[in-house]
Formats: C-alpha cells, sequence, structure tokens
C-alpha cells in the first residue's frame, strides 16, 4: 500500500510539473549550457611558419679601426675609420614556430641582409709610396657585407581585439658577417710640403668572415586574415656585436704585418618588418 502511494505521489508529482512547464513556461526557464568552440581552442595552438619582409629605416654603429702599414718604413700606426655610412637595406627572412596557447608563442628565425659601406680616414704622413715629404695622405674606403642572422625568439600576445593581436617579444643568436674586399683610394694633402700629384694609387685588402653574438627586442601587431593565417608587422631593434672586417694584403704581409687588419665594433639596427604567419596543424 505505501509503496503504491509513493508510486503514485511520483507520477502525479511529475504530471503536475509537466502541465505547469507545459502550460506557463516562465516558471522553470530552461538554461542552456554556453557551446564551447573546440576549433578556437584549437586555433590557439599549434605549429607555424613565417616569412617576413624588413627595411632598415636606420643602422648605428658599425665604426671601427685599422691598423695602417707605412710601406716605405714598414712601420704600423692604429688609425680610424672616419664618417662611416651604410645603406639602409632590405632584408628577407623565414622561421618556424610553436604557439603555445592564446598567450605564449616562440620561434627560430633566419634573416638575410647586406649592406654597402663606405668611409674616410687620414693620416699625418705622405702618401706611400711617391709621397712628398711635409705632405699628409687621406683616404676614401669602400666595401660592404652580407649577413645571415639566426635567432631564438619569445613572444607574449597581449589579447585579441576585433582580429588584431598586439605582441611583445625577444631573441637571442648569432650573425654570421661576410665582409667584401676593402678597395682604399689615397689622396695626397698638401702640408708644409705641397703635393706633386693629388691622386696617389688605390689599394685592395681581403673581407673577413666572423660569427657575432646577436640579441633582438621586437613589438607589433598581428591580424587574423582567417583562422590559419595572420598579417604580422612590427618593429625590430638588433644589436650585432663587433668583429673582424679586414686582413691585410700581400705587400702588408710582406712587411711583417699579421692578423686582422680592421675591425668594427658591431652594428644597431632598427627595422620595420611585415610578415605572413601560417598555422600548419
Amino acid at each position: 500500500m505505501i509503496v503504491r502511494k509513493t508510486i503514485l505521489g511520483a507520477a502525479l508529482t511529475a504530471g503536475l510539473s509537466a502541465t505547469v512547464a507545459h502550460a506557463g513556461g516562465e516558471l522553470y526557464p530552461v538554461v542552456q549550457a554556453p557551446e564551447v568552440d573546440m576549433g578556437t581552442i584549437a586555433a590557439a595552438q599549434g605549429w607555424y611558419i613565417r616569412g617576413d619582409l624588413g627595411y632598415s629605416a636606420s643602422i648605428s654603429g658599425g665604426d671601427g679601426n685599422y691598423t695602417y702599414v707605412d710601406t716605405f718604413t714598414g712601420g704600423q700606426s692604429r688609425e680610424s675609420f672616419d664618417d662611416s655610412r651604410f645603406s639602409k637595406p632590405f632584408s628577407y627572412g623565414f622561421g618556424m614556430g610553436y604557439q603555445f596557447n592564446n598567450f605564449l608563442r616562440a620561434d627560430l628565425t633566419t634573416d638575410f641582409f647586406n649592406s654597402s659601406f663606405d668611409a674616410e680616414s687620414g693620416i699625418d704622413q705622405p702618401c706611400r709610396p711617391g709621397g712628398n715629404a711635409g705632405t699628409g695622405c687621406n683616404f676614401t674606403h669602400d666595401s660592404g657585407f652580407d649577413a645571415i642572422s639566426i635567432l631564438a625568439n619569445g613572444y607574449v600576445d597581449l589579447g585579441t581585439y576585433a582580429g588584431f593581436t598586439p605582441y611583445i617579444g625577444a631573441g637571442i643568436g648569432a650573425t654570421n658577417v661576410q665582409w667584401d674586399d676593402l678597395t682604399t683610394r689615397a689622396t695626397c694633402v698638401d702640408g708644409v710640403g705641397t703635393c706633386g700629384s693629388t691622386a696617389q694609387g688605390t689599394t685592395k685588402n681581403p673581407g673577413e668572415e666572423s660569427w657575432r653574438f646577436t640579441y633582438a627586442l621586437m613589438a607589433g601587431a598581428s591580424y587574423d586574415l582567417t583562422n590559419r593565417v595572420k598579417l604580422d608587422v612590427g618593429y625590430r631593434y638588433s644589436d650585432i656585436d663587433g668583429g673582424k672586417m679586414f686582413g691585410y694584403n700581400q705587400l702588408e704581409k710582406s712587411l711583417g704585418a699579421s692578423g686582422t687588419k680592421a675591425s668594427d665594433d658591431g652594428f644597431q639596427r632598427h627595422e620595420i618588418r611585415a610578415g605572413i604567419r601560417v598555422t600548419t596543424w
């Protein structure tokens, strides 16, 4: 008897609840749980590849010094490159990285760039050979370099707003700098004595290669072109350590010179960069 009453009471309660919910609708509103977009979560993680173009709006540093060898006496003196000038070259590169979550990612990048170089210097000695006593000698120097920079980078994405994701980042690595041969033109300058001829000849010195420690700081923003393709525009400051520039030519070596003739004190590059990042899987 008790069992039948219990079953009957449960049935009546269920029937009344269904009737009220069907009749009124507002007493027991149905609350639906929000759907989880698994596609968005997946897009925030995974491997990506990237390609970038850059323009060096400014290159500072690079000032160096060299050893002048007097080919008449064999004497040596340390001189400085004055008024060094570099072209502002374009760069291009590629890389591969991993997006850990909505906020953290890292990649390994390789960039290629080059630059022309020209500078001036002078000594209070006659140009060799053929300079008249009591005159000085001015030099103009022309060269250039090719470079490959390899960096491991980390980034913090600062949230996405209407498809835009601002970020900051830093990188560390090394740059291989290969200098071209140096062409030096000598010009006689009047002093106590008078130059018989202004032009005093041209010499060449072989370029040197070296790997340099490099670090970089980045800031910019990406824009979602699709859920897998992002446009990336930003600024990068990179600091490349100094290293070897040029070696001695055969005449200088015959006079006892050895080692590295010229060294630079490194470069600081300010770049504007644009590229594409594509999530692969």
